[in-house]
């Protein structure tokens, strides 16, 4: 640390302002982030220790999670009959909440504190709403296949994510009658699949489906794998809606490329 000290210090082109810090994801206790504090306020007086009187900036990330399971009774079978309040649902904290749990920390600090608190303030806020191709079983496995996939929301490919899943619509096939299905897209990939083992009424061909919680790093992390365009984003405020971002053309993803 000295060494990388002495090079800033020795560099009239740095200027040293502040320390940030990433705890990671999906956070449940602001005990952490309160054990984060204390450990960047002490290398904040080694800084200023050396001489780095400018530091004024504390960042402490991000990391605020949300409850992408508090659902999953309705649709897991491992979790039938388990009331919302049971361990899946427990609250976690808000942005407020941490702000609270660290500000006798930083009183007299004179510090400007940047909290990134973005997943647990959006992640909520957006479903990815899908229309049913068509249903097919393969052994003892059956399928719900989506025009939705993993072009649009990745999080089950690529962390095994969970997100809820639900009709948006009652099944004109025995709607009271539930099977155990994955849910999957029409990308031709074995990690294209946007749920496993969702007990739901088998789906009429057209039916909605909704895939919850994909406001966070889901329209984000988007592509046009396959030539697949990327959905309209439509906001909807009480019984009002509009288009806040027009669906991919098939122009739209050509268009950088020189065919000349």
């Amino acid at each position: 640390m000295d060494a990388l000290l002495d090079g800033i210090k020795n560099e009239p082109l740095l200027q040293l302002l502040g320390v940030h810090c990433h705890l990671g994801s999906t956070i449940k206790q602001t005990q952490s982030f309160r054990e984060s504090v204390t450990a960047m306020l002490k290398s904040i007086k080694l800084l200023k220790d050396h001489g780095f009187n400018d530091v004024k900036i504390l960042n402490i990330g991000g990391g605020l999670g949300i409850s992408y399971v508090k659902h999953e009774h309705r649709t897991k079978k491992a979790h039938f009959d388990q009331p919302e309040t049971d361990a899946h649902s427990e609250p976690y904290p808000t942005p407020s909440e941490l702000i609270a749990s660290i500000g006798d920390l930083l009183e007299g600090q004179g510090l400007t504190v940047i909290v990134e608190p973005g997943r647990s303030l959006v992640a909520t806020s957006a479903a990815l709403i899908c229309s049913v191709l068509g249903v097919k079983s393969s052994g003892k496995f059956n399928f719900v296949v989506v025009d939705g996939a993993m072009t649009e929301v990745i999080r089950p490919c690529l962390y095994q994510a969970y997100h809820h899943i639900e009709l948006t619509e009652p099944s004109q096939h025995s709607p009271e009658e539930r099977r155990e299905f994955d849910v999957v897209g029409p990308v031709c990939e074995s990690g294209d699949f946007l749920g496993k083992d969702r007990f739901l009424a088998t789906p009429h061909e057209g039916c909605g489906l909704a895939v919850f919680d994909v406001g966070a790093y889901c329209a984000s992390m988007a592509s046009n794998y396959n030539l697949r365009a990327r959905p309209a984003e439509v906001l909807v405020q009480g019984n009002e809606w509009k288009l806040i971002r027009k669906p991919d053309q098939f122009e739209d993803i050509t268009r950088p490329f020189n065919f000349d």
